[in-house]
Protein backbone atom coordinates (compact mmCIF):
# COMPACT_ATOMS: atom_id res chain seq x y z
CA UNK A 1 0.00 0.00 0.00
CA UNK A 2 0.97 3.61 -0.78
CA UNK A 3 0.13 7.00 0.11
CA UNK A 4 -0.58 10.12 -1.86
CA UNK A 5 -1.68 13.20 -0.06
CA UNK A 6 -3.87 11.71 2.37
CA UNK A 7 -4.60 9.42 0.14
CA UNK A 8 -3.78 5.43 0.00
CA UNK A 9 -3.51 2.78 -2.71
CA UNK A 10 -4.17 -0.84 -2.10
CA UNK A 11 -4.10 -3.42 -5.30
CA UNK A 12 -5.54 -7.20 -4.05
CA UNK A 13 -5.80 -9.78 -6.95
CA UNK A 14 -7.91 -13.08 -7.13
CA UNK A 15 -6.75 -16.55 -8.16
CA UNK A 16 -7.12 -16.73 -11.91
CA UNK A 17 -3.93 -15.24 -12.78
CA UNK A 18 -1.80 -13.72 -9.48
CA UNK A 19 1.30 -13.24 -11.36
CA UNK A 20 -0.26 -10.56 -13.02
CA UNK A 21 -0.72 -8.78 -10.31
CA UNK A 22 2.81 -9.75 -8.53
CA UNK A 23 4.21 -8.03 -12.05
CA UNK A 24 1.58 -4.78 -11.54
CA UNK A 25 2.83 -4.10 -8.33
CA UNK A 26 6.43 -4.67 -8.59
CA UNK A 27 6.37 -1.87 -11.12
CA UNK A 28 4.55 -0.14 -8.91
CA UNK A 29 7.23 -0.46 -6.01
CA UNK A 30 4.28 -1.68 -3.74
CA UNK A 31 2.97 -5.07 -2.04
CA UNK A 32 -0.42 -6.97 -2.67
CA UNK A 33 -2.98 -6.29 -0.14
CA UNK A 34 -3.35 -9.57 1.30
CA UNK A 35 -6.45 -11.63 0.75
CA UNK A 36 -7.39 -15.02 2.33
CA UNK A 37 -9.32 -16.56 -0.20
CA UNK A 38 -10.71 -20.46 -0.17
CA UNK A 39 -13.00 -22.46 -0.47
CA UNK A 40 -15.75 -23.88 1.44
CA UNK A 41 -16.56 -27.77 0.61
CA UNK A 42 -19.32 -27.21 -1.29
CA UNK A 43 -17.24 -25.09 -3.74
CA UNK A 44 -18.40 -21.72 -2.61
CA UNK A 45 -15.54 -18.77 -2.28
CA UNK A 46 -14.83 -17.38 0.93
CA UNK A 47 -13.15 -14.32 1.01
CA UNK A 48 -11.40 -12.42 3.95
CA UNK A 49 -9.14 -9.24 3.56
CA UNK A 50 -6.49 -9.73 6.31
CA UNK A 51 -5.66 -5.22 7.23
CA UNK A 52 -7.27 -2.54 7.60
CA UNK A 53 -8.10 -0.86 3.79
CA UNK A 54 -10.11 1.77 5.58
CA UNK A 55 -10.54 4.97 3.04
CA UNK A 56 -8.09 3.27 0.47
CA UNK A 57 -8.67 3.32 -3.12
CA UNK A 58 -8.66 -0.39 -4.22
CA UNK A 59 -8.13 -1.68 -7.39
CA UNK A 60 -8.78 -5.45 -7.63
CA UNK A 61 -7.29 -7.35 -10.47
CA UNK A 62 -8.84 -10.23 -11.90
CA UNK A 63 -8.18 -11.81 -15.58
CA UNK A 64 -11.90 -13.89 -16.02
CA UNK A 65 -9.52 -17.45 -17.12
CA UNK A 66 -9.57 -20.58 -16.05
CA UNK A 67 -12.91 -21.05 -14.07
CA UNK A 68 -14.40 -18.04 -15.58
CA UNK A 69 -17.21 -18.34 -13.69
CA UNK A 70 -15.29 -18.62 -10.60
CA UNK A 71 -13.14 -15.91 -11.57
CA UNK A 72 -15.96 -13.77 -12.24
CA UNK A 73 -17.69 -14.37 -9.13
CA UNK A 74 -14.06 -14.55 -6.87
CA UNK A 75 -13.92 -10.66 -8.31
CA UNK A 76 -17.39 -9.91 -7.24
CA UNK A 77 -16.93 -11.35 -3.92
CA UNK A 78 -13.48 -9.29 -2.88
CA UNK A 79 -15.22 -6.40 -4.13
CA UNK A 80 -18.19 -6.89 -2.14
CA UNK A 81 -15.69 -7.32 0.98
CA UNK A 82 -13.79 -4.55 0.22
CA UNK A 83 -16.78 -2.12 0.33
CA UNK A 84 -17.93 -3.42 3.60
CA UNK A 85 -14.74 -3.04 4.55
CA UNK A 86 -14.69 0.87 4.38
CA UNK A 87 -12.84 1.53 0.96
CA UNK A 88 -12.74 5.45 -0.48
CA UNK A 89 -13.49 3.51 -4.09
CA UNK A 90 -13.17 -0.14 -5.40
CA UNK A 91 -12.32 -0.64 -9.28
CA UNK A 92 -12.61 -4.05 -10.61
CA UNK A 93 -9.30 -4.49 -13.21
CA UNK A 94 -10.11 -7.11 -15.24
CA UNK A 95 -7.73 -7.55 -18.56
CA UNK A 96 -9.85 -10.07 -19.88
CA UNK A 97 -13.64 -9.56 -19.41
CA UNK A 98 -15.07 -12.74 -19.36
CA UNK A 99 -18.61 -13.52 -22.27
CA UNK A 100 -17.21 -9.73 -23.64
CA UNK A 101 -18.03 -11.72 -26.96
CA UNK A 102 -21.78 -11.86 -26.31
CA UNK A 103 -22.07 -7.84 -26.39
CA UNK A 104 -25.31 -8.09 -28.83
CA UNK A 105 -28.48 -10.33 -29.63
CA UNK A 106 -27.11 -11.84 -33.05
CA UNK A 107 -30.33 -14.55 -33.24
CA UNK A 108 -33.70 -14.59 -31.03
CA UNK A 109 -33.52 -15.27 -27.56
CA UNK A 110 -30.30 -15.06 -26.80
CA UNK A 111 -28.89 -13.34 -24.07
CA UNK A 112 -26.56 -10.15 -24.05
CA UNK A 113 -23.40 -11.61 -21.17
CA UNK A 114 -21.35 -8.78 -21.89
CA UNK A 115 -24.09 -6.75 -19.97
CA UNK A 116 -24.65 -8.92 -17.40
CA UNK A 117 -21.14 -9.37 -16.51
CA UNK A 118 -20.81 -5.68 -15.96
CA UNK A 119 -24.21 -5.51 -13.89
CA UNK A 120 -22.67 -8.15 -11.39
CA UNK A 121 -19.81 -6.04 -10.66
CA UNK A 122 -21.18 -2.75 -10.54
CA UNK A 123 -24.10 -4.16 -8.23
CA UNK A 124 -20.99 -6.13 -6.13
CA UNK A 125 -20.02 -2.86 -5.77
CA UNK A 126 -17.61 -1.63 -8.26
CA UNK A 127 -17.23 2.43 -8.44
CA UNK A 128 -15.11 2.30 -11.77
CA UNK A 129 -13.99 -0.67 -14.28
CA UNK A 130 -10.47 -1.02 -16.27
CA UNK A 131 -10.14 -3.10 -18.98
CA UNK A 132 -7.59 -4.29 -21.67
CA UNK A 133 -8.86 -4.04 -25.16
CA UNK A 134 -12.74 -4.65 -25.02
CA UNK A 135 -13.95 -7.81 -27.94
CA UNK A 136 -16.63 -4.16 -28.97
CA UNK A 137 -15.92 -0.80 -27.61
CA UNK A 138 -19.56 -0.53 -26.92
CA UNK A 139 -19.33 -2.54 -23.75
CA UNK A 140 -18.46 0.44 -21.88
CA UNK A 141 -22.04 1.94 -22.22
CA UNK A 142 -23.29 -1.00 -20.27
CA UNK A 143 -21.82 0.83 -17.12
CA UNK A 144 -23.01 3.65 -15.46
CA UNK A 145 -19.94 4.74 -13.82
CA UNK A 146 -15.98 5.32 -15.09
CA UNK A 147 -14.73 2.92 -17.50
CA UNK A 148 -11.50 2.67 -18.51
CA UNK A 149 -10.61 1.28 -21.69
CA UNK A 150 -6.79 0.20 -21.98
CA UNK A 151 -5.20 0.11 -25.28
CA UNK A 152 -2.59 -2.86 -25.03
CA UNK A 153 -1.47 -1.67 -29.01
CA UNK A 154 1.65 0.51 -27.48
CA UNK A 155 3.00 -2.71 -26.19
CA UNK A 156 2.78 -4.78 -29.01
CA UNK A 157 3.98 -1.81 -31.72
CA UNK A 158 6.92 -1.76 -29.73
CA UNK A 159 7.70 -5.63 -29.95
CA UNK A 160 7.04 -5.18 -33.81
CA UNK A 161 9.26 -2.22 -34.65
CA UNK A 162 12.33 -4.54 -33.29
CA UNK A 163 10.72 -7.31 -35.21
CA UNK A 164 9.91 -5.88 -38.48
CA UNK A 165 12.05 -3.73 -40.03
CA UNK A 166 11.60 -3.85 -43.30
CA UNK A 167 8.17 -1.39 -44.26
CA UNK A 168 8.07 -2.06 -47.45
CA UNK A 169 8.08 -5.85 -47.03
CA UNK A 170 5.31 -5.32 -44.36
CA UNK A 171 1.75 -6.02 -45.05
CA UNK A 172 -1.02 -5.87 -41.48
CA UNK A 173 -3.58 -8.37 -42.18
CA UNK A 174 -7.32 -7.83 -40.83
CA UNK A 175 -8.91 -11.56 -40.33
CA UNK A 176 -12.37 -10.30 -40.60
CA UNK A 177 -13.99 -6.96 -41.48
CA UNK A 178 -15.01 -6.60 -38.09
CA UNK A 179 -10.78 -5.82 -37.49
CA UNK A 180 -10.71 -3.59 -40.26
CA UNK A 181 -10.17 -0.47 -37.83
CA UNK A 182 -7.77 -1.94 -35.53
CA UNK A 183 -5.75 -2.94 -38.34
CA UNK A 184 -6.29 0.71 -40.13
CA UNK A 185 -4.89 2.07 -37.02
CA UNK A 186 -1.20 -0.56 -36.75
CA UNK A 187 -0.66 0.17 -40.69
CA UNK A 188 -1.05 3.96 -39.75
CA UNK A 189 1.58 3.30 -37.00
CA UNK A 190 4.36 1.03 -39.00
CA UNK A 191 3.79 3.13 -42.12
CA UNK A 192 2.95 -0.35 -44.73
CA UNK A 193 0.11 -1.27 -46.09
CA UNK A 194 -3.24 -3.52 -45.32
CA UNK A 195 -5.59 -6.26 -46.84
CA UNK A 196 -8.66 -7.46 -45.45
CA UNK A 197 -9.94 -11.19 -45.25
CA UNK A 198 -13.51 -12.31 -45.37
CA UNK A 199 -14.43 -15.11 -42.92
CA UNK A 200 -17.72 -16.69 -43.19
CA UNK A 201 -19.04 -18.08 -39.44
CA UNK A 202 -20.55 -21.47 -39.21
CA UNK A 203 -24.33 -21.37 -38.32
CA UNK A 204 -24.50 -24.70 -36.86
CA UNK A 205 -21.03 -25.24 -34.97
CA UNK A 206 -19.86 -22.96 -32.25
CA UNK A 207 -15.93 -21.79 -32.46
CA UNK A 208 -15.68 -22.51 -36.41
CA UNK A 209 -14.87 -20.39 -39.00
CA UNK A 210 -13.15 -20.26 -42.37
CA UNK A 211 -11.33 -17.24 -44.27
CA UNK A 212 -12.88 -16.82 -47.68
CA UNK A 213 -11.82 -13.96 -49.35
CA UNK A 214 -8.92 -11.49 -49.50
CA UNK A 215 -8.56 -7.85 -50.31
CA UNK A 216 -5.12 -6.56 -51.11
CA UNK A 217 -1.53 -7.68 -52.33
CA UNK A 218 0.22 -10.13 -49.83
CA UNK A 219 2.45 -11.90 -52.65
CA UNK A 220 6.11 -11.91 -51.19
CA UNK A 221 5.20 -10.10 -48.42
CA UNK A 222 5.72 -10.78 -44.38
CA UNK A 223 2.04 -10.58 -43.05
CA UNK A 224 1.03 -9.62 -39.70
CA UNK A 225 -2.90 -10.77 -38.76
CA UNK A 226 -4.23 -8.79 -36.32
CA UNK A 227 -6.71 -9.61 -33.58
CA UNK A 228 -8.17 -9.04 -30.45
CA UNK A 229 -8.26 -12.72 -28.94
CA UNK A 230 -7.02 -15.83 -29.98
CA UNK A 231 -9.50 -18.39 -28.48
CA UNK A 232 -9.09 -21.95 -30.74
CA UNK A 233 -7.38 -20.79 -33.32
CA UNK A 234 -9.40 -21.24 -36.13
CA UNK A 235 -9.64 -17.85 -37.53
CA UNK A 236 -6.14 -17.01 -37.42
CA UNK A 237 -4.90 -20.34 -38.70
CA UNK A 238 -7.25 -20.33 -41.50
CA UNK A 239 -6.03 -16.98 -42.30
CA UNK A 240 -2.68 -17.48 -42.95
CA UNK A 241 -3.66 -20.66 -45.06
CA UNK A 242 -5.44 -17.82 -47.41
CA UNK A 243 -2.23 -15.85 -47.19
CA UNK A 244 -0.03 -18.48 -48.17
CA UNK A 245 -1.65 -19.60 -50.93
CA UNK A 246 -1.73 -15.78 -52.34
CA UNK A 247 1.56 -16.02 -52.03
CA UNK A 248 2.77 -14.63 -48.51
CA UNK A 249 6.10 -14.93 -47.86
CA UNK A 250 5.96 -15.26 -44.02
CA UNK A 251 2.92 -14.98 -41.93
CA UNK A 252 2.69 -13.97 -37.81
CA UNK A 253 0.16 -13.55 -35.31
CA UNK A 254 -0.35 -10.55 -33.17
CA UNK A 255 -3.20 -10.20 -30.49
CA UNK A 256 -3.81 -8.76 -27.10
CA UNK A 257 -5.59 -12.07 -25.34
CA UNK A 258 -4.28 -15.39 -26.17
CA UNK A 259 -7.42 -17.40 -24.79
CA UNK A 260 -6.08 -20.49 -26.57
CA UNK A 261 -8.38 -23.05 -25.93
CA UNK A 262 -8.23 -26.67 -27.20
CA UNK A 263 -6.91 -27.57 -29.87
CA UNK A 264 -6.11 -23.92 -30.56
CA UNK A 265 -1.94 -25.39 -29.84
CA UNK A 266 -2.48 -28.50 -32.53
CA UNK A 267 -4.19 -25.65 -34.88
CA UNK A 268 -1.44 -22.96 -34.49
CA UNK A 269 2.14 -25.97 -34.97
CA UNK A 270 0.09 -27.45 -37.86
CA UNK A 271 -0.85 -24.13 -39.35
CA UNK A 272 2.16 -22.11 -41.61
CA UNK A 273 1.86 -19.65 -39.14
CA UNK A 274 5.65 -18.50 -38.17
CA UNK A 275 4.81 -16.67 -34.74
CA UNK A 276 1.78 -15.66 -32.58
CA UNK A 277 2.77 -12.84 -30.21
CA UNK A 278 0.28 -12.10 -27.62
CA UNK A 279 0.50 -10.64 -24.19
CA UNK A 280 0.23 -11.22 -20.74
CA UNK A 281 -3.80 -10.83 -19.91
CA UNK A 282 -3.95 -14.61 -20.04
CA UNK A 283 -1.69 -16.92 -18.09
CA UNK A 284 0.81 -18.83 -20.16
CA UNK A 285 -0.53 -21.90 -21.07
CA UNK A 286 1.78 -25.02 -18.99
CA UNK A 287 2.50 -26.51 -22.61
CA UNK A 288 2.07 -24.02 -24.54
CA UNK A 289 3.44 -23.95 -28.89
CA UNK A 290 7.27 -23.08 -29.16
CA UNK A 291 5.64 -20.73 -32.01
CA UNK A 292 3.68 -18.67 -29.16
CA UNK A 293 5.74 -15.84 -27.62
CA UNK A 294 4.20 -13.73 -24.28
CA UNK A 295 4.51 -9.81 -23.85
CA UNK A 296 4.31 -8.59 -20.31
CA UNK A 297 1.42 -6.49 -19.79
CA UNK A 298 2.35 -5.47 -16.39
CA UNK A 299 3.89 -2.21 -17.04
CA UNK A 300 1.14 -0.64 -19.29
CA UNK A 301 -1.54 -2.17 -16.67
CA UNK A 302 0.59 -0.45 -13.79
CA UNK A 303 0.93 3.33 -15.49
CA UNK A 304 -3.14 2.70 -16.11
CA UNK A 305 -3.44 2.23 -12.23
CA UNK A 306 -0.85 5.06 -11.54
CA UNK A 307 -2.45 7.69 -13.61
CA UNK A 308 -6.34 6.63 -12.44
CA UNK A 309 -4.85 6.55 -8.51
CA UNK A 310 -3.36 9.87 -8.83
CA UNK A 311 -6.24 11.79 -11.35
CA UNK A 312 -3.52 12.62 -14.34
CA UNK A 313 -4.74 11.74 -18.02
CA UNK A 314 -5.06 8.15 -19.11
CA UNK A 315 -4.93 9.37 -22.81
CA UNK A 316 -1.92 11.33 -22.05
CA UNK A 317 -0.11 7.79 -20.82
CA UNK A 318 -1.51 6.49 -23.68
CA UNK A 319 0.29 9.11 -26.24
CA UNK A 320 -3.35 9.72 -27.24
CA UNK A 321 -4.00 6.40 -28.74
CA UNK A 322 -6.94 5.12 -26.72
Amino acid sequence: MTSLAGRKLCIMTGRAHPGLADEVVKELGIKLCPVDLGNFANGEISCRITESIRGSDVFIIQTHCGNVNDAIMEQAIIIDAAKRASAASVTAVCPFLGYARQDRKSAAREPITARLVIDLLAVAGADRIMSIDLHSGQTQGFFNGQFDHIIARPTLIKYMNKRFKDRDDLVIVSPDAGRVKSAERYSGELQCSIAIIHKQRSTSIRNKSEAKYLFGDVKGKTCVVIDDMIDTAGTVCSASEILMENGAKEVYVVATHGVLSDPAMERIEASPIKEVIVTSTLPEKPHHSKKVIYLSIAPLLAGAIDAVFRDHSLSAMLGKKN
